[in-house]
């Protein structure tokens, strides 16, 4: 099972995280079965840049002119061998056992060899082998170390504001990666699953009872350690649901701003697949306003419709090009398209699948529907400018872009708005603007700037929205 959801992942870009948990249904496996085939899965594709690095110094063939299928079994099984406890001759037979069934048997002598040759060191061994030299070379020490393309190190050392962005650093200097050395364990690490009660269909205390911890945090969070989220009734009931605490407060966030007397309609612009939108509905609800929820795909729309409570209104549309008035709405959150970064716990094989280039290519369509946003909002309305990503094209220059040579916009301080949540300013010259971090906050790395229409006096709003509407 382990092996084909690498392989569909590899061949057509399927989620890991979306087709294990069906495959495990599909095929009934629970208890140690399904735990060890989603230890396999996850661990081989977190862990995929170091055991290709492993596996190339064990190998006669370059990487590249090993065969994909025996590739995908040569990494489950170095996962076996240098990251659990399952025991060598086992990891190797079944390795040769499964490319045999995937690959036919010409491969299974030369998994065999590779294998028994990874076998001969453990993982810090071999890391001490193959890595380049942490002083000379550190960014590449710690993309292989931690199993990141090298430019993924490189993007989180520069959104820490420590000094590896360019590749190297000065002989004996190593430790100025301390905090990017840190974001990449946690990255490569196994989050816990996260879950958010809907304001006034659910509460922190049912979950806590249900044996759910409650989150640090947010008012509407609460942590499991394991299980399945959908044997809590308020999971299967629809009263909560799986969302990070990160992307819990963000959206808490935009709520606490002061927009005056006038609250009485709210946008989420990007709002599939819904997380979002289900807690700001519920807030809405709570505080007698209305939230709007938009997305451009109908598919994705139809998620938001199922995840929403109450008198919120779902419409296909598109941002970028609104069906609704300037200056309609009150709070605006444009938690926009972007790399994913942040959320490769989540994700494993994100990183692998991610380049330079998809974030560049996703800056325009960032900075149009924040210009959007900044345009739905009336004059001292708010908007939360939220990305999934900690990596600087798509957070502070994003929101720099935007803002240049506007001075209808107020930048707010985010960090001092999410006051309880210590270390979440960015480093200067950034701004005022609020970054999460797994291993400072135990949270995706989500990326918040509140922004506010300065007032202007007499203004109106005009609440009409248009748009195609969702049946909910």
């Amino acid at each position: 099972m382990a092996f084909e959801v690498l392989r569909a992942t590899r061949e057509r870009d399927a989620y890991a995280n979306l087709l294990l948990p069906a495959l495990l249904r599909e095929r009934g496996l629970t208890g140690r079965d399904a735990a060890l085939a989603t230890e396999l899965c996850y661990g081989a594709l977190r862990g995929q840049g170091t055991y290709d690095a492993v596996i190339a110094a064990c190998s006669s063939r370059g990487l590249d002119q090993i065969d994909p299928p025996v590739r995908d079994v040569l990494r489950l099984g170095a996962h076996q061998l240098l990251a659990t406890r399952i025991g060598a001759h086992a990891a190797v037979a079944t390795s040769v056992d499964l490319v045999r069934e995937v690959a036919g048997p010409g491969a299974a002598g030369f998994v065999n060899a590779v294998l028994r040759r990874v076998a001969t060191r453990d993982l810090e061994a071999w890391i001490t082998a193959i890595a380049p030299d942490r002083a000379a070379d550190p960014v590449g020490h710690l993309a292989v170390r931690y199993s990141h393309p090298r430019w993924i190190v490189a993007a989180f050392s520069e959104s820490l504001g420590e000094d590896g962005a360019a590749g190297t650093l000065p002989a004996g200097t190593e430790a100025g990666l301390a905090q990017t050395e840190a974001a990449l364990a946690a990255s490569a690490g196994r989050p816990s699953v996260t879950l958010c009660a809907v304001p006034g269909l659910a509460e922190q205390a049912e979950l806590a009872a249900a044996g759910a911890q409650i989150a640090r945090w947010s008012a509407f969070g609460a942590y499991l350690e394991g299980g399945d989220p959908a044997a809590l009734a308020a999971v299967s009931q629809g009263r909560a649901a799986v969302q990070d605490e990160a992307s819990q407060l963000a959206a808490v966030a935009l709520t606490r701003v002061d927009v005056g007397s006038q609250d009485r309609l709210w946008l989420d612009l990007c709002a599939g697949p819904g997380g979002k939108a289900r807690l700001l509905a519920g807030l809405a609800a709570r505080g007698g306003a209305r939230l709007v929820a938009a997305d451009i795909r109908l598919h994705r729309a139809r998620l938001v419709s199922a995840a929403v409570t109450g008198e919120a209104g779902v419409l296909v549309a598109d941002g970028t090009v609104p069906a609704w008035r300037p200056g309609s709405f009150d709070r605006v959150i444009a938690d926009v398209p972007c790399s994913g970064l942040g959320a490769l716990r989540r994700r494993p094989e994100a990183r692998w699948r991610k380049s330079p280039a998809d974030v560049a290519a996703l800056g325009a369509l960032q900075r149009r529907l924040l210009a959007s946003a900044l345009a739905a909002a009336r004059a001292g309305g708010a908007v939360a400018y939220v990305t999934c990503s900690p990596h600087a094209g798509e957070t502070s220059a994003v929101v720099a872009d935007v803002l240049a040579g506007r001075d209808d916009v107020d930048v707010l301080d985010a960090p001092a708005v999410l006051a309880e949540v210590p270390d979440l300013r960015c480093p200067e010259p950034d701004g005022p603007y609020a970054q999460f971090w797994p291993h400072r906050h135990g949270t995706d790395a989500i990326f918040l700037a509140l922004l506010q229409r300065r007032p202007v006096p007499g203004a109106a709003a005009d609440t009409r929205a248009g748009g195609r509407p969702v049946t909910r």
